[in-house]
């Protein structure tokens, strides 16, 4: 069976995703693409075979469309999910569910009203290949019960518009989602702090910041978030046990040598870090929607309490950093 794909918003995000489909999934095919800039949708379309929609709507709708991506602004998730969901189609959504906790309430209840199965999220560390040997060396007890995790995220340079807000629901949010999946274990609590600003961002953004969760079985996780870091996107994950430590490593592949130095490179950005994870993530929920059976990605109760974290962080961020419950 062949698999017919819309995909809702065609810029990075959206324009990979569609690559990735044609290039690496079996048993998929792009057939609608929807954007708001109408000349990005056509341009993608054109070099995809793809035709495309008057919008998002109308994608969700068109009977050549068995499945949708929404890889559009964030502000836009709420209401195509919602479609989506109305007209049944299995939807892989990217992060966030949606921008407001009620909205993401709203949408895991009108799916669950509609039998379930039908939203996964774009979580797409629970493919990675370095994750899921991290998770599963955490799992066989190889060095004993956990007692921290110390984390690290830094990229480039943020996007214009970013606020201290903006980075715990586009960024950090990826901890969120991925600590309580390694660990087995939900958030419980969570504080924010933050120091000293980098001099390159406006007055009043936090860059760099810490992130502190603590998991239900009583782990303390530390997430070191720097959006403006310059050098390049680096990723770092260490999880230490009673016997020993995990780490996450280099995912360099080729090592420099010249005058007297070695040196490694760093990406622009996430997605050649995350290049396998995003491709094993489509292939299996591809195969999940033309098997008709249950996604194996992350699904939108996992994107609520995402972003139930996320509110707490944030709440403590407003409130000078003190130590916020999580609600259930």
């Amino acid at each position: 069976m062949t698999v017919r794909i819309g995909v809702i918003g065609t810029g990075n995000m959206g324009a990979d995703h569609i690559r990735n489909l044609q290039r690496f999934v079996a048993g998929a095919a792009v057939t609608v693409v929807a954007d708001y800039d109408r000349a990005t949708a056509e341009a993608v379309a054109a070099a995809s075979g793809a035709r495309v929609a008057s919008d998002g709507d109308a994608l969700i709708a068109d009977p050549e469309v068995d499945a949708v991506i929404i890889a559009s602004h964030d502000s836009t998730h709420y209401a195509y999910a919602l479609a989506a969901v109305a007209a049944g189609k299995p939807t892989l959504c990217e992060k966030p569910l949606a921008p407001t906790l009620a909205e993401c309430e709203e949408i895991v209840a009108a799916e669950a009203a509609a039998g379930g199965n039908l939203l996964s999220l774009g979580f797409m560390r629970r493919f990675d290949p370095a994750h899921t040997e991290l998770k599963a060396a955490i799992d066989a007890g190889v060095i004993g019960p956990v007692l921290r995790v110390t984390g690290a995220s830094r990229n480039v340079v943020s996007y214009p518009g970013t606020t201290s807000e903006s980075i715990i629901t586009n960024s950090v949010i990826h901890e969120l989602d991925s600590i309580p999946w390694l660990l087995g274990s939900p958030v419980s609590s969570v504080a924010w702090l933050a120091g000293r600003a980098t001099s390159t961002v406006p007055a009043g953004l936090a860059d760099p910041s810490l992130t502190l969760l603590r998991t239900a079985d009583g782990v303390l996780t530390s997430v070191d978030m720097y959006v403006n870091a310059e050098y390049g996107y680096d990723l770092r994950t260490e999880v230490l046990g009673e016997k020993g430590a995990l780490s996450l490593t280099d995912p360099a592949l080729v090592a420099v040598d010249l005058g007297r130095n070695r040196s490694t490179g760093y990406p622009l950005d996430w997605r050649p870090r995350f290049a396998d994870a995003y491709r094993l993530e489509l292939g299996a929920w591809v195969a999940s929607v033309a098997a008709g059976a249950p996604s194996p990605l992350a699904s939108a109760a996992d994107g609520l309490a995402a972003s139930r974290v996320a509110v707490a962080v944030i709440t403590s961020m407003h409130e000078g950093g003190r130590w916020v419950e999580v609600a259930r």
